[in-house]
């Protein structure tokens, strides 16, 4: 299927694992494609992938990565050196406080190269530098990551299955369709035709200082990964000692809660900007590329971009290929755009800023269908 192959670099490997789950093969009358799949569609993007593997594509070009890495080390560093050199009054502080949040929000993309297999050629290597990057740079679980994100993957902003719209309907009502059915069934959990206002003080300054923080250890130890719980701890023990030896523990809590939310915003802005506008709705059973499709878009490229979103810009080549390294989307856009064009498919691609305002608009959009609904009689 193009989900397995989309996903495992290793495919001989996994496939071994999956050898005791066979249970027979299909008969041959049956149709091997499902009457809600696009035939045509499916045929096109696996000539697609095998071009895309043919030109090389799927190769990490590993001084990239290891000039990235560099990058967000020194920036780690030059963080508490500010500090150090500097002083702790308020410039510093700010200064520090900026640069350390540019070497996490880094980290956070690299980590996602790292989740994804896409940095080194094989799985291990992989594995292990994510281990040291989300746990001890970042301070989370790689595994807990990894158990969201490729949930979120399989099945973009389809409800119940993918853990990104979990907010659905509890904080936000996402989408028009649902935020129909949420105003006629008469529910409200929050004040939703006001949620394109309270989402600036909610979503993107909280959810890392907040949920994130807590989820992450609490998946990490109720499922036992021990060794990421132990690398994590490794950040925290890291970042108390350098920063508390500089700081009193009031100025450090503070310094602390406030990169956090830095990050968390900067973060919640790039991720959602490719996703919240598009549809959100239940699992039509769709193919794979109309999945991908039908919930992601892409913005503008630029150098500023590129570096900025960690190439998440790129969002509709990054879903339909994820474990091709980011530095080759641009390389590949343009046979995309292409099978979108024969199959009349839209292939939506904005400027950032109006990507982010798309956020807020949509959310505004489906807090009004919500009110009219709900109001309705």
């Amino acid at each position: 299927q193009d989900a397995f192959v989309a996903f495992h670099v290793d495919k001989q490997l996994v496939g071994k694992y999956l050898k005791p789950l066979q249970i027979g093969e299909l008969a041959p009358d049956e149709p091997n494609v499902e009457p809600t799949k696009n035939k045509m569609l499916v045929e096109d993007f696996r000539e697609l992938r095998a071009t895309v593997e043919k030109m090389g594509l799927l190769k990490p070009d590993q001084l990239f990565f290891f000039l990235h890495l560099v990058h967000i080390l020194l920036l780690d560093t030059a963080a508490w050196l500010i500090l150090f050199y500097f002083g702790t009054s308020l410039m510093p502080f700010v200064v520090s406080l900026v640069v350390l949040t540019v070497s996490q929000i880094q980290a956070s993309w690299l980590q996602h190269d790292l989740g994804h297999l896409s940095v080194f050629r094989t799985t291990k290597w992989n594995h292990l530098l994510h281990k040291f990057v989300m746990c001890h740079l970042i301070g989370a679980s790689a595994k807990w990551w990894t158990l969201l994100h490729s949930q979120h993957h399989a099945k973009p902003n389809c409800f119940r299955k993918d853990p990104d719209i979990d907010m659905h309907p509890f904080l936000f009502t996402l989408g028009k369709k649902f935020s129909v059915e949420l105003g006629i069934k008469k529910k409200k959990y929050m004040p939703y035709n006001h949620q394109h206002k309270y989402f600036f003080i909610t979503l993107p300054p909280l959810l890392f200082p907040t949920y994130f923080h807590c989820h992450t250890f609490y998946i990490a130890y109720t499922k036992r990964y021990w060794a990421d719980l132990a690398w994590m701890l490794s950040f925290y023990i890291r970042f108390f000692f350098i920063y508390g030896s500089l700081l009193g523990i009031k100025s450090l809590l503070a310094y602390y809660f406030i990169f956090r939310m830095l990050e968390s915003s900067w973060f919640v802005w790039v991720s959602q900007m490719n996703h919240i506008p598009m549809d959100i709705y239940y699992d039509k059973n769709l193919d794979w590329v109309s999945t991908q499709l039908q919930a992601t878009c892409n913005v503008e490229q630029s150098l500023f971009n590129d570096w900025f979103t960690g190439h998440l810009n790129f969002q509709i080549e990054h879903h339909l290929f994820p474990t091709m390294p980011r530095h080759n989307y641009c390389k590949v856009a343009p046979l995309v755009k292409s099978l979108c064009a024969k199959h009349g498919i839209e292939y939506q691609c904005k400027p950032l800023l109006t990507a982010f305002a798309d956020i807020v608009h949509s959310l505004k959009n489906s807090g009004e269908l919500w009110l009219d609904a709900y109001l309705h009689k």
